[in-house]
């Protein structure tokens, strides 16, 4: 059963806010355990999320999205790409040394091929043809995922195969290794060895010197993860993630700024998009989150990450105020009770009014390239159990996280958004006109709500 259906709403509501609570109190250090940490851009530059899709609507079109933080996707092109014949399933996306985005895909539910495509701008696709997998017997050529090996440069590509003489329903990973960096050319299949038969949608990372896989069980319906030394293995099962009611499959994962893994996901069964996210190298996960705006629109997808031109920026060291977007006689201020909120402010406003509306932005606590907001006191805004408040440096990573937040393309131009940099995905807004780090939401509301300008201080 599955518990998104089961579980009375409030009792979720409260189980989320007790976790929420106690997360504010673990340490950071635990919290980012092993992972290896990933510096935002600097100025002048921006984190951009790529996806390719297919849709629940069509099996033969592709559509391209994009993101500044890994949640909030937007439609760039759709259909971008639609090949000559057969499917677009699963289509997987990679830019390469050339400069290239290429994509390969499922071209056909029964075939020993896989589709292969290019572009220069994710918008405009050339069919380049579909590559012929040098393996007898193959019955079907399933979900084809990139996987460019940061050791030694490789380009691979690892497909879900299932042999004529096998089992119905049977399928194993398999590797193809371009032989030319024009990718023109490619190496017989090669199993990935001591996965077990019930496993497709294979998905393959590596930090440090140790792959990591991501495979769908046929089974199960969970997630299961694996590890090994070699991309071929032998590789070792080492564990499940708790999503069995999702039914997920098709993972993916990419490295966030602050150093953790997320792994998207589709539910087969309820058929709605998700993600997940590590601190500690895959041995825990946050609570899954439905991906706002496309979950229930796309199947398959693929997320890659890239840094290139652009962005918001801030003035640095400078005092600003923080004008609401939406209510523009409003501005972020803490009162007395050290709480955030958007008050009027105005010219007859008293100075400790206009003082408690004024703000450095510095650079952020836990990363340069982000921004932290220091009060005339000295004490720096920051979050605690989700809402906004001022508090004094503890000089510990919790409280450098808890108040570090980076910037985000605002609604409207030259307004800016504001995303915690411990918890992805979560925005400074305004609420009853009182200062919370929500969960980002696809509505104009929370866009609007989120949204502020920095400008000519009040005091």
């Amino acid at each position: 059963m599955n518990p998104l259906r089961s579980t009375p709403w409030n009792a979720v509501r409260a189980l989320l806010a007790l976790l929420a609570s106690l997360a504010v109190l673990i340490p950071s250090a635990v919290l980012l355990g092993g992972s290896a940490h990933a510096a935002a851009p600097p100025a002048g530059s921006a984190t951009r999320y790529t996806m390719t899709a297919f849709t629940y609507g069509s099996e033969t079109d592709m559509y391209v999205y994009d993101s500044p933080d890994g949640t909030t996707f937007n439609l760039v092109k759709g259909p971008a790409y639609t090949p000559p014949s057969g499917l677009v399933r699963d289509p997987s996306i990679m830019k390469h040394t050339d400069g290239y985005y290429y994509v390969t895909y499922t071209s056909g539910w029964n075939t020993d091929q896989i589709g292969f495509a290019r572009s220069t701008d994710r918008q405009n696709w050339t069919f380049l043809g579909n590559i012929t997998l040098g393996l007898s017997g193959i019955g079907n050529a399933w979900a084809p995922e990139w996987f460019v090996d940061p050791g030694d440069g490789s380009v691979n590509i690892i497909v879900s195969l299932h042999l004529n003489s096998e089992a119905s329903g049977v399928f194993h990973p398999y590797k193809v290794t371009a032989t030319d960096s024009a990718l023109s050319a490619w190496s017989t299949p090669v199993a990935l060895s001591g996965i077990s038969d019930s496993h497709i949608d294979t998905t393959v990372v590596k930090v440090g010197s140790i792959y990591h896989a991501f495979l769908k069980s046929t089974s199960t319906k969970s997630i299961d993860f694996a590890s090994s030394s070699s991309l071929t293995g032998p590789w070792t099962n080492t564990r499940t993630n708790n999503i069995v009611d999702y039914d997920g499959e098709g993972p993916v994962l990419v490295q966030l700024d602050n150093g953790a893994w997320r792994m998207y996901w589709e539910s087969y069964q309820v058929h709605k998009a998700f993600y997940t996210d590590s601190y500690d190298t895959f041995q825990t996960w946050t609570t899954p989150t439905e991906l706002p705006g496309v979950s229930g629109t796309i199947k398959h997808f693929t997320v890659i990450k890239e840094t290139v031109p652009g962005g918001v920026t801030l003035p640095l060291n400078t005092t600003r105020s923080l004008q609401s977007a939406n209510y523009p006689d409003r501005y972020v201020r803490f009162r007395s009770d050290s709480l955030g909120y958007v008050d009027q402010v105005t010219s007859s406003s008293d100075t400790v009014t206009k003082q408690s509306a004024t703000f450095a932005a510095v650079p952020g606590l836990a990363d340069a390239n982000c921004y932290s907001f220091r009060a005339a006191d000295g004490r720096y805004l920051r979050h605690y159990a989700f809402r906004a408040r001022l508090d004094t440096d503890a000089g510990t990573t919790t409280f450098a996280k808890d108040a570090t937040f980076c910037a985000r393309p605002g609604t409207t131009a030259g307004t800016v958004r504001l995303e915690s940099y411990n918890f992805p995905g979560r925005y400074l807004r305004h609420r009853a006109f009182e200062l919370w780090l929500d969960q980002y939401e696809d509505s104009d509301t929370f866009r609007a709500d989120s949204s502020f300008q920095a400008i000519t201080p009040w005091a």
